[in-house]
């Protein structure tokens, strides 16, 4: 079976009823509050994760598809049939975005809730079968809380830090001990350890990241403007995007460009973004 025919048979359940609400000044120091670490830290990790970001323009989650957990939830038995979405070995993953959920919607049609504990999910990136670490019932409760909005994904990466007994480790910036713990035995491999400690360097040497203008860089993701990255940070792509969607509104296109940065922005988007909710949800589907 192809993942086009699987995909077209099986609704993504990220799809259905997409929130994808940013992260908020309120939700992020829960979180960090949650684990006692500095903010550049936190963002560190998520930077590493999920490159600072938990949604697609689609709306719905950021995800790892994992062959290798798939076939060993399911005892392999479909690994002779589907090979692309159950295997033994690692890897086969293809491009990120709309091609893993693809390949969640070929493994859905197999085995819903195995499926659903072979992804990783979200800021954190934590896997659907940790959901009970993360604080959740069962995945499909994870499940909901990884469309909700990132500050659900932030609490869902904390809550399996701490459950897992590593805030003492990321606090204390043991890379090492930490990337073992939550990225595995073979962290190393990945460089994840020396990834972590080059992103914290960065964020500690300038401004933390802005997130009002965050929130508005993945709005205008959502919008179809093409920010660059959700980062917090206002550069030369996201000034254009941001003019764009002032111009899209009516604004003269000079002052669209000079005009700074301002919260009546951010309400504007939220405003635009929430009525291509609907619209998105479709298209998702669809995809």
């Amino acid at each position: 079976m192809s993942l086009r025919s699987a995909s077209s048979r099986t609704q993504d359940p990220a799809a259905a009823e997409e929130r994808g609400t940013p992260l908020t000044p309120s939700g992020f120091e829960a979180a960090r509050a949650r684990l006692g670490v500095a903010p550049a830290i936190l963002w560190a990790v998520m930077a590493v994760e999920a490159r600072s970001c938990g949604f697609q323009p689609d709306r719905r989650p950021v995800i790892l598809f994992e062959r290798h957990v798939f076939h060993r939830r399911t005892s392999g038995r479909f690994s002779g049939s589907h090979a692309d979405v159950s295997n033994p070995k690692p890897g086969g993953y293809g491009a990120s975005g709309a091609h893993q959920h693809a390949r969640l919607s070929a493994a859905i049609a197999l085995d819903r809730r195995a499926a659903l504990e072979s992804a990783s999910w979200g800021l954190g990136q934590v896997m659907g079968f940790n959901a009970g670490r993360a604080g959740f019932a069962d995945v499909e409760a994870m499940l909901a809380a990884m469309r909700a909005g990132e500050d659900a994904q932030l609490a869902a990466m904390c809550t399996f830090i701490a459950e897992a007994g590593l805030a003492g480790a990321l606090a204390a910036r043991d890379w090492r001990a930490f990337a073992r713990g939550y990225n595995g035995p073979a962290f190393a491999r990945n460089f994840y350890d020396a990834r972590l400690a080059a992103a914290h360097a960065a964020l500690i040497e300038g401004a933390p990241p802005d997130l009002a203008l965050r929130a508005a860089q993945l709005r205008l993701l959502y919008a179809g403007l093409a920010p660059g990255s959700v980062d917090g940070r206002m550069g030369p792509r996201t000034r254009a995007a941001l003019a764009a969607f002032r111009t899209r509104l009516g604004e003269e296109a000079g002052e669209a460009e000079r005009r700074p940065f301002g919260i009546g922005d951010l309400a504007a988007l939220e405003r635009e973004t929430a009525t291509m909710r609907l619209a998105a949800g479709a298209n998702a589907r669809a995809a």
